[in-house]
């Protein structure tokens, strides 16, 4: 599974359906889990996004499907992004690459 990080931000709409039913974050949550995608981290954040996201997801189409299904129903705007671990970076990526 790979991972991506998702920035969100609640549109108007959005955060007036927040605010009304808080638990629809845990719905939208489980909701990626019918994409074949799984939240393994969230949270709330101050600043130019509402929401980072940690998700894993089987590949890219997977995770292109959910920011554009999410995003269109017009109470999140996404960003969503490929991650790497650290560790595979630094020991396998930058080791295969040419000198």
């Amino acid at each position: 599974m790979a991972t991506y990080i998702l920035l969100g931000n609640l549109t108007e709409e959005g955060s007036k359906a927040v605010k009304e039913r808080p638990e629809r974050i845990e719905e939208v949550n489980l909701e990626m889990e019918k994409y074949g995608a799984k939240v393994i981290a969230q949270y709330a954040t101050l600043g130019l996004y509402d929401f980072i996201t940690v998700v894993q997801a089987p590949d890219n189409e997977t995770m292109l499907r959910i920011s554009v299904e999410f995003s269109s129903r017009g109470t999140l705007n996404l960003m969503s992004m490929p991650a790497f671990d650290v560790n595979v970076f630094t020991h396998q990526i930058l080791r295969d690459a040419p000198a």
